[in-house]
Order: structure tokens, then C-alpha cells, then sequence
């Protein structure tokens, strides 16, 4: 398996930097390589059951558990990208982090899985013992539900997914709220009439971001032109900044995205054309402060947290969990240095439909059928 890292691990040194973190290099890649081929040398039911039987302190309270029952908890998380991605990716691994403080969970992650690598990923780690196993993303859906059905023990939570099993829980953010949002400011701040908006691949919870974007523009400005691309990849920076490029040079003066790495180029080319952008996924503002008007936030260590307290206080279903701005889920960055530049009508505007859709007044309604 590639790029595996044990954070349990005191060799692992991981620093950050801002929202994002700088490492994971050549040396700490063949460290990992090396501790996960003695872990398959030495059998991984057999070190689970060390692990299990042998951090035990007084009272049966496991060592280092901070969980109610008292069980030191085994998670893993698996993820279609780089961990340090400063975006989607990121965001979980910042709730896999979260899991660790606060929870005192062993933890551990694989980072840029491909599709035909998850189901071998998700059946390592319950072969190993652990008793979470989360995959961040819509793609982790379908390989979750085969891989459950082996480890009827372990507990499987997938991320955008909708899929469920007696295992398996999936945690839906309605991330098109966001979009909605970000429509509505793009348009708000456009002066050619003209906005741009590109996804990585169109999965079920991307369209819908997309063309929640789409719907938030038009109720701005119901003439505005939504130029939209799919890149293809959540990782390729060049083929976002290109896409993105393409869409200013066609007269887009605003520039949203929802594709993790991919958006990072589009963040790009809009700083250097001078043009605004929105980010995605975290406040992505110091990665152009005026260049990014604000930024839809995906509370993804808040949802992680959400679906792991129903593991350790025993709830735990399988079935599909909708979160969003009213459940803390979903929320709007500041608009930083370009507060003074966003109108204050535009302000009310935008404050007036978050509170309607936290109240349940509005609801952010989005096919998941793409409409380019």
C-alpha cells in the first residue's frame, strides 16, 4: 500500500505551515514503507490483539483513552488525495488529528488512493484490527459496502457517500449550500456578466456543488453566464489553472471551484489576471488574500467527530446522515482583506439566505445530474 503513514508513530514529524502541512517526504515515505511491511511480516490480527491486550490501565480504561467506555479506539482513514492538499483532503486528515487529541484514538491514514486501491486499503486495515475505517469521499462508497460484508466488526463510515450497510454510515454534507453561497457572491461581484466554475470529476456531491453555484449566481443576476469545466482529476493543478485560464480569457471576472488541488490552479490563474476567486472546502484566503473573496467551509472534522461518537457511545447504524449549515457542517469564511470591496447590499443579502437556510426557511435544491 503507498504513502501509509502511522501517526501513532513518534518517528513521524509532520509540521505545519499556515492551513497546511509541508511535509512528507522521501525519508518519512520509506519509513512508513519499512513499518508497514514489518506490521504484514509480524500478522496484523496478531499485533491488533497486542495492541488490544496490552495498553490496559487500572480499572480495564485502556492507555491513552479519553472515550467513555473506556476503549482505546483504532482508526484509520483513507483518502483520494495528498493529505497536505490544503483543501478536502486536508480537512480530514485535520478530523483524523482530531480524533487523536481528543479522543486518544491510535490512528493512522492512507493518502492518494486510487479507485482500484480502496478495497485492498479498506481490507488491510480491518485485517489489522482496526475498528474505524473512514474513506473520504463519494468513490470510498461502493468498496466500503463489498469490504464490510468480510469485517462485520469493523465500522466503515464514508464520507459523500450514499451507501449503508449494517456496517457501514455514510455522513452527506450538503455542501451545495456552500456553492449556493459562492454563486451568490460571485455574481454579486461580477462586472462582465461573466463567472467561471470548475469541478474535478462529476460525482454525485460535486454536481451538486456546481450547480448550486449556478443556481446562487442566477439569483443575483438571473442573466448571468455560468462558464463551467470538469478537470478530471482533484489533483492536477496545471489542468484547473488551464480551465480556469480559459474561462477569464472568454470574459469569466470571477472564478469558483470544487477540486481540491485542481482548484488551487484556478486559484492561480485567477491571482495573476487579477480576476477574484472562491475557495473551497477550508477558508482558503492565505493562499491569495486578495484575490479570494471568501470561501465555503466544509466542517469535514466536525461530521468525522459526529460519525465517531456514534461508534464509542455504542450508536452507531448503518444509513445515510444529512449535515449542513444547521448542524454545523457547512459554513461561510470572512471576507478578509476584500471586506471593503463586497457591497454591503450584497453583505445582506448573503447574511439573510444563510440564516433562512440554517433556519430551514430555504432550502438549497440541486440535481445531481450534470448540466454541461
Amino acid at each position: 500500500m503507498k504513502n501509509r503513514m502511522r501517526l501513532a508513530a513518534a518517528a513521524l514529524a509532520l509540521s505545519m505551515a499556515g492551513f497546511g502541512l509541508t511535509g512528507c517526504g522521501r525519508e518519512t515515505k520509506e519509513t512508513a514503507a519499512k513499518t508497514e511491511a514489518a506490521d504484514k511480516q509480524a500478522g496484523g490480527a496478531q499485533a491488533a490483539d497486542t495492541q488490544a491486550n496490552g495498553d490496559q490501565a487500572e480499572g480495564g480504561q485502556e492507555e491513552g483513552s479519553r472515550t467513555a467506555d473506556g476503549k482505546r479506539y483504532k482508526v484509520a482513514l483513507c483518502l483520494s488525495g495528498a493529505a497536505n492538499d490544503m483543501g478536502w483532503c486536508q480537512s480530514a486528515y485535520d478530523g483524523l488529528k482530531l480524533l487523536e487529541a481528543d479522543y486518544g484514538c491510535e490512528v493512522t491514514y492512507t493518502e492518494n488512493l486510487t479507485p482500484d486501491d480502496i478495497e485492498a486499503a479498506f481490507a488491510d486495515y480491518a485485517a489489522s484490527g482496526y475498528d474505524v475505517v473512514i474513506g473520504h469521499g463519494y468513490e470510498f462508497g461502493d468498496p466500503a459496502v463489498d469490504v464490510a460484508e468480510q469485517y462485520p466488526d469493523t465500522k466503515f463510515i464514508v464520507t459523500e457517500g450514499e451507501v449503508s450497510a449494517d456496517n457501514v454510515a455514510s455522513y452527506v454534507s450538503k455542501c451545495e449550500e456552500g456553492g449556493y453561497i459562492m454563486g451568490m457572491l460571485a455574481a454579486g461581484m461580477s462586472e462582465s456578466g461573466k463567472v467561471g466554475f470548475i469541478g474535478p470529476i462529476q460525482g454525485a456531491s460535486l454536481v451538486k456543488i456546481m450547480n448550486g453555484f449556478e443556481d446562487g449566481a442566477k439569483e443575483v443576476n438571473p442573466d448571468i453566464q455560468v462558464q463551467t469545466a470538469w478537470t478530471g482529476s482533484f489533483t492536477d493543478t496545471a489542468l484547473g489553472k488551464e480551465a480556469a485560464q480559459a474561462m477569464i480569457d472568454n470574459g469569466a471576472d470571477v472564478i469558483g471551484h470544487c477540486a481540491n488541488e485542481s482548484g488551487t490552479g484556478a486559484i492561480n490563474a485567477a491571482k495573476e489576471a487579477k480576476v477574484y476567486a472562491t475557495g473551497d472546502s477550508y477558508d482558503q484566503n492565505d493562499l491569495a488574500p486578495d484575490t479570494i473573496l471568501s470561501s465555503s467551509v466544509y466542517h469535514i472534522p466536525h461530521v468525522i467527530e459526529v460519525a465517531f461518537k456514534t461508534v464509542a457511545d455504542g450508536t452507531f447504524e448503518g444509513g445515510i446522515n444529512q449535515l449542513g449549515m444547521a448542524d454545523g457542517a457547512v459554513s461561510v469564511a470572512p471576507y478578509h482583506n476584500l471586506d471593503s470591496a463586497v457591497p454591503d447590499e450584497l453583505k445582506q443579502k448573503i447574511s439573510d439566505k444563510i440564516a433562512a437556510i440554517e433556519s430551514g426557511t430555504f432550502e438549497v435544491t440541486c440535481d445531481t445530474k450534470p448540466r454541461t
